[in-house]
């Protein structure tokens, strides 16, 4: 054995160790570990704080990354949602360029560390490589301005999936959480829009996984019967354990894996475990700290990296305990039992409110995997709701693109 073949074997069999697995993951490359929801704030890449190699408050970044065995990310352009006006489409358009951009400066900025990848293949060419891979995901259609042709831009900016609603109803379908500040009426039998229809064809034509977490259970049964590719569910729990709009039902999780898709299990507190006394601690603290910088309404991109903010989730954190890594794989356990073994991943919500104990950060990404060992499963069930199931998803989404609708 030669001394390059040596290094590469001993690199394998550490990863394979530090990863938690048995001893067949030291005969063979351990999997791919990707993470299909890592959010990023307006300022990521040009405010020192936010800086992707290493920041003091990013929950993501490459060194984190790195130390966890995260191998690859979904990142983020995401945008509230706005008024559905000819204004609020323009600003929606342009704070996604924002975010676009700022995954650009972090790939150039960072060649030797991160590399974009735009297929499954190039995931794990990456991976070969000794490379983290950046892959970008939208949430909320909004973004796109209403406007078909912005869906081509956003796979041509190396978008891959695109998640059709946020909190509050758009030009797409309902969303499961109404905003009444938005002025959207309660849930109701409404689904997907005429313009929504749309969108998920033209994503079926290029290659886009369509994307259905924060949809209303009518559009999510519009999308399936709609689209001619699997779906996904970026981010997305179990609502049978945990009764929140944002979850899934189980004869969703059916359906979705009925067509082929995946539904990515997210490390999300309120999504893992209701705790209405923390959500007030939550609420009163957003409340001061919104106050004390002199501002009328809490905003999540100004306010959490402010020390009284940080502070007081540190005293709630104490008093609510958040839900661990175990409760984390007791909602994939169930999601597997329902849908089945290969069509089950994982998210984290990083950066967007993500975060439980055992996997506060992506350097603890290991933790999960020993997690997924108490619940009983497997090497072969571990690399499959790590990322193979999801690079499955895609492989199937671009070949369905390639085959039948791609016009590009």
């Amino acid at each position: 054995m030669n001394m390059k073949m040596f290094g590469t074997l001993g690199r394998s069999l550490a990863l394979a160790m530090a990863l938690g697995s048995s001893a067949a993951w030291a005969q063979q490359d351990p999997p791919i570990t990707l993470d299909t929801h890592v959010d990023i704030p307006f300022a990521f890449m040009h405010d020192v704080r936010f800086d992707a190699a290493s920041s003091p408050v990013l929950k993501v970044d490459l060194d984190k990354m790195e130390r966890g065995g995260l191998d690859a990310a979904f990142f983020i352009v995401y945008v509230p949602q706005g008024p559905l006006t000819p204004a609020g489409y323009a600003d929606a358009v342009a704070q996604a360029q924002r975010k676009y951009d700022a995954i650009a400066l972090m790939l150039k900025t960072y060649p030797d560390r991160i590399r974009l990848a735009t297929t499954p293949d190039q995931v794990r060419a990456n991976r070969a490589a000794g490379k983290l891979s950046a892959m970008i995901g939208v949430e909320n259609g909004y973004s796109l301005g209403h406007d078909i042709k912005n869906l081509d831009a956003a796979y041509a900016r190396g978008a891959r999936y695109v998640g059709l609603a946020h909190m509050g109803h758009n030009d797409l379908c309902t969303s499961s959480t109404p905003e009444a500040d938005l002025g959207d009426p309660p849930l109701s039998d409404a689904g997907i829009s005429d313009f929504g229809r749309s969108m998920v064809r033209r994503a079926n034509q290029l290659g886009i996984m369509v994307d259905v977490s924060h949809s209303s259970d009518a559009c999510v049964r519009d999308v399936l019967a709609l689209s001619s590719a699997p779906i996904i569910a970026s981010h997305s729990s179990s609502r049978a354990l945990t009764n929140h709009p944002r979850n899934l039902p189980d004869d969703l999780l059916r359906a979705i894996a009925a067509k082929g898709g995946v539904i990515q299990a997210v490390a999300y507190k309120g999504f893992l475990k209701l705790d209405p006394g923390r959500e007030l601690a939550e609420k009163a603290l957003q409340a001061q700290v919104a106050r004390q910088a002199g501002d009328k309404v809490y905003d999540s991109e100004k306010h959490d990296y402010l020390p009284a903010y940080i502070e007081g989730m540190r005293r709630i954190d104490a008093a609510f305990p958040l839900p661990t890594v175990d409760d984390f794989a007791a909602h994939i356990r169930h999601m597997v039992d329902v849908a089945g073994i290969d069509h089950v991943g994982i998210a984290s919500d990083f950066d967007g409110g993500g975060g439980i104990t055992g996997w506060m950060d992506a350097s603890q990404t290991r933790n999960v995997t020993a997690a997924l060992r108490r619940q009983g499963f497997n090497d072969d069930d571990i690399a499959k709701l790590w990322g193979g199931n999801l690079l499955r998803v895609w492989g199937d989404v671009e070949k369905h693109a390639d085959a039948k609708h791609s016009t590009r």
